[in-house]
């Protein structure tokens, strides 16, 4: 990267200035870099790619710690790469990013600034004559320097090196970006507390007269978490965003193999001590929900209280009257029930207990689950058999086919449990079924409703290879409930998964299931992630617990309140939202793919 001029630097990020947009800051725990690269790219890529009368792209500020990394930028010298990272455990990635080659690791913080510059002449310089990359390194530079200035450490550029340094010598944070069509990506990395041996093993960015320290070596206690609120206070000091948004995953402790929680653990967010005003059946503070963990196991309730949850609604109390499901088992859904059973298949209508069962059955719809009927996750609010599950079969993917001909569907909706033991995470299997399909009913639209695959990209591309006509994902629930909900997978790997389906060029979709102690402010910052990554289709229901062992209600969402996040969602930019106290992942999913238009399930568009 070519550092910036003193004449240059004199006015801090001098010519570069904001939109003025919303700025979504996000803490988003350990992430792969190459899931966060995803990720970034999503997010750029959507915010290049909306038309006119499209809602305006947001900004985003997305911070997060990687595994052990060496990544080399645009003018990487190879000779800097240790010769033998697998021995480090650490990997190598390539990225477009400007610099040489760097490190990340545990106890780094590392800050992913995905904001639009403005610029009404559409140029790639600023007034003054300074290229964008110079002045937006320079707004970096200044914004550590003041966030380390609150810790205690004194900061400073040195010139002709990208970067800040203690005492000219030590560089103790980095910075790599790039800045293409007016959009920013990559960014900072703070060295907190990371194991500065693995700096040992090559050249950083390629500087052989300097050493590299962190927040801890120069004596300071600050938490990496402390480091980070000190980082997004900067920066929203300087880029002013007309609203400012955070939401973090729950801060974990270096005993977990995550980060310092910070004092306490945190604030308490739950929805009563964020002023909430509980609805119909759910209880307040001193309702008779305080005792209404009876049943879940002490990890889960310590999550929950990790998270903040320290309410809920009793199994007992009667659900308000818009949550009470009408059941009926007419000629039709015992002719399914028929045919299912002579195929052998499993669906997940049965197998997670879902309310819409009867309504769906009768209208001749079902949702296939794939790859057997036990899943290798155990998510806190699902009913699915978590016991270890049997090898795939084979004749699986030709009997769904059989069963979608035998009913005359024109929309079939397939998914599959996690199947985190098996080599292709069983990607291989869903696949094959919507071939299956295809053969069996050329004119049958297909929608998947897919695991996260444990973030393997050649895994979700034997998926995305079999160009099902809407690909779902559910991130389930918002960033501060993902680990008391869904332990064993991320919100960020999840964004990553919809990032990667979107740059694929399918149909993308996911899912909430609300009432797990999540806010409404919380709520509309899922719904602009999803958003900002591409998604096209959310569906948003009320969650029914479906026994004492597992996650409580939290509240009851009125059906008013699943209209208004319908409505914010659209505003947001999402083209279609279905959202009900009764929606579930598959609810009206041909209805849903049909709104988006001719080129949404249909056969005759797929690549």
């Amino acid at each position: 990267m070519v550092a910036p001029t003193t004449a240059e630097r004199a006015i801090p990020g001098s010519g570069v200035a904001g939109t003025g947009a919303p700025l979504r800051t996000r803490w988003l725990g350990r992430v792969a870099y190459d899931e966060a690269l995803a990720l970034q790219r999503g997010i750029h890529g959507r915010g290049l790619a909306r038309g006119p009368g499209s809602a305006a792209p947001e900004d985003h500020l997305l911070l997060l710690e990687h595994p052990h990394t060496y990544t080399l930028g645009r003018n990487a010298d190879r000779r800097n790469v240790p010769s033998d990272p697998d021995a480090l455990g650490a990997v190598v990635v390539e990225t477009d990013r400007g610099g040489d080659v760097t490190y990340h690791g545990p106890g780094q913080l590392v800050a992913y600034p995905l904001v639009a510059l403005a610029d009404d002449r559409g140029l790639t310089a600023t007034e003054g004559g300074a290229p964008v990359g110079r002045a937006w390194v320079g707004l970096l530079e200044q914004v550590l320097i003041e966030a380390l200035a609150s810790i205690g450490i004194v900061a400073a550029r040195r010139e002709g090196y990208p970067g800040v340094w203690v005492a000219g010598r030590e560089k103790i944070a980095a910075i790599g970006v790039r800045v293409e069509r007016g959009r920013t990506l990559h960014g900072i990395a703070v060295n907190v507390d990371p194991d500065l041996s693995m700096f040992r093993h090559f050249v950083p960015c390629g500087i052989t007269d300097g050493g590299v320290t962190s927040v801890r070596a120069q004596g300071s206690s600050a938490s990496l978490r402390e480091v980070a609120d000190a980082v997004v206070d900067a920066f929203v000091g300087h880029w002013a965003p007309c609203r400012h948004d955070r939401s973090d995953t729950v801060w974990r402790s270096p005993s977990e193999g995550g980060t310092d929680p910070g004092p306490q653990g945190g604030p308490d967010l739950s929805p009563f001590s964020r002023g909430l005003a509980p609805a119909a059946g759910a209880a307040g503070p001193n309702g008779p929900g305080e005792n209404a963990h009876e049943g879940t196991s002490l990890r889960m309730q310590g999550r929950l209280e990790e998270a903040g949850v320290t309410q809920a609604v009793r199994i007992t109390e009667r659900k308000p009257p818009w949550m009470r499901a009408r059941v009926h088992h007419d000629p039709s859904v015992m002719s399914l029930r028929s045919t299912l059973s002579d195929l052998d298949l499993v669906t997940v209508c049965e197998e997670a207990g879902c309310p819409n069962l009867s309504e769906c059955w009768s209208a001749g719809t079902a949702t296939f689950m794939v790859n057997g009927e036990r899943c290798t996750r155990a998510c806190g609010f699902c009913l699915v058999d978590t016991r270890k599950p049997r090898p795939p079969d084979p004749d699986e993917p030709a009997r769904v086919a059989e069963a979608v001909s035998r009913m005359g569907l024109e929309f079939a909706v397939v998914t599959t449990v996690a199947r985190d033991d098996l080599p292709d995470e069983g990607a291989t299997q869903v696949a094959e079924t919507v071939r299956a399909i295809r053969r069996g009913s050329p004119g049958t639209s297909v929608e998947v409703l897919i695991s996260d695959c444990r973030g393997r990209e050649d895994a979700l591309r034997i998926i995305f290879d079999a160009r099902p006509d809407v690909c779902n994902h559910n991130v389930e629930t918002v960033p501060r409930l993902q680990r008391a909900a869904r332990p064993s997978a991320g919100y960020a790997r999840s964004l990553a998964v919809l990032a990667r389906s979107v740059d694929a060029g399918l149909v993308t979709k996911s899912g909430l299931v609300l009432g797990m102690g999540e806010t409404a402010e919380e709520v509309e910052g899922t719904l602009a992630d999803l958003a900002a990554v591409g998604v096209s289709i959310v569906t948003m229901g009320q969650y029914l617990r479906p026994t004492a062992h597992h996650l409580p209600v939290s509240r009851w969402w009125t059906p008013r309140e699943f209209d208004e996040f319908a409505r914010i969602g659209r505003a947001l930019g999402i083209a279609h939202v279905e959202s009900s106290p009764f929606t579930r992942s598959s609810y009206h999913a041909e209805t849903a793919a049909a709104a988006l238009g001719p080129s949404c399930g249909n056969p005759g568009t797929r690549s």
